[in-house]
């Protein structure tokens, strides 16, 4: 039998020869010792921001809500945190969208704006109703568990909220005089149902933004609101006219009332004054009649001499022109 070597070069070894590999345990559990201290530390602390509240979960059951700051839990995912923010006051936009919106609840598909707005009123018009709700968290730990989906679900509610308050109302009061009354029940009955629900949201705020009437009407509507707008300018004008002619004809009244009083005063003034200039003439003249007579001829004629002119006077007994006495300076 031929025997086999190996080429030259080539080392061999004994596989009765085993390896010396020596393996430190300690030094291993060392290690392993720090990593479970380190994860204990890192898992044991969390922070909270100043915009925000952390609900705590202990087995996946909250057992408590912080606020903004450090704070310690239980480590090894023992404790749970999820963060909510409950200063941000979120929005959701019915019958229109905002783009670049960081709220994902914050506006439907283009599709189904169409339909979010589309409405039927008290009088069985058609109008198309766009608006706004603003809403706070109020209670984190109602927010994530109470109820699912807290902001799909509150969309729903203020939509069926919007069309039970659009339905008992007229298409003039919704599009003109009754939005502010809108906005305000909208707001009350969409925060007792956010309650009743324990949703735990604070509704701010209710907003309508554009109100119209369907498209196809919407030039005869405007002509509508036109000729209304036109009516009551002429209402105000009118008032106006009425505000300023009333009052100027009252002051021209007072004014000739004023003056027929003081006429009348000074008439019977004159009068009682005449009634007792002639008493006393009466009494001078039955104490004295020829005396009284002719002072009273004198009197008259001393008014009347002086408005006379160049005067004549014939006496027929001397049958001529006798001169009378210039009195009047001619």
């Amino acid at each position: 039998m031929i025997g086999y070597s190996p080429p030259a070069g080539l080392h061999t070894v004994s596989m009765a020869q085993p390896f010396n590999i020596n393996i430190d345990l300690k030094l291993i559990r060392r290690a392993a010792l720090g990593v479970v201290i380190l994860a204990g530390v890192i898992t044991s602390f969390y922070t909270v921001s100043a915009d925000s509240q952390a609900v705590v979960l202990r087995f996946g059951k909250p057992i408590a809500t912080t606020g903004p700051g450090l704070h310690f839990k239980l480590p090894y995912g023992i404790d749970r945190t999820h963060f909510v923010e409950v200063t941000r006051q979120l929005q959701q936009e019915f019958g229109f969208g905002t783009p670049g919106a960081s709220n994902p609840w914050q506006f439907s598909g283009a599709g189904e704006q169409e339909l979010e707005k589309s409405m039927v009123t008290g009088d069985l018009n058609a109008a198309l109703v766009e608006w706004v709700v603003q809403y706070r968290i109020e209670d984190p730990q109602q927010y994530l568990f109470a109820v699912r989906q807290p902001d799909a679900t509150l969309r729903d509610l203020t939509e069926s909220v919007m069309r039970e308050i659009v339905g008992d109302r007229t298409v003039d009061e919704v599009i003109t005089v009754g939005r502010q009354e809108i906005e305000n029940v909208a707001s009350e009955k969409l925060q007792a149902a956010t309650a009743d629900y324990t949703m735990g949201l604070r509704i701010v705020q209710v907003q309508l933004k554009d109100v119209n009437p369907p498209r196809r009407v919407q030039s005869s509507f405007n002509e509508v609101n036109q000729a209304q707008q036109e009516r009551e300018s002429a209402i105000n004008r009118a008032n106006g006219e009425y505000n300023k002619e009333v009052p100027r004809a009252r002051g021209e009244a007072d004014r000739m009332i004023s003056t027929a009083d003081g006429y009348a005063a000074k008439r019977v003034n004159e009068a009682e004054g005449d009634v007792a200039s002639f008493e006393a003439l009466l009494i001078e003249y039955t104490d004295a009649p020829e005396i009284t007579r002719r002072r009273l001829y004198l009197e008259t004629m001393s008014e009347i001499l002086p408005k006379l002119g160049k005067t004549i006077i014939i006496d027929e007994a001397t049958k001529g022109l006798l001169p009378m006495l210039n009195l009047n300076g001619q």
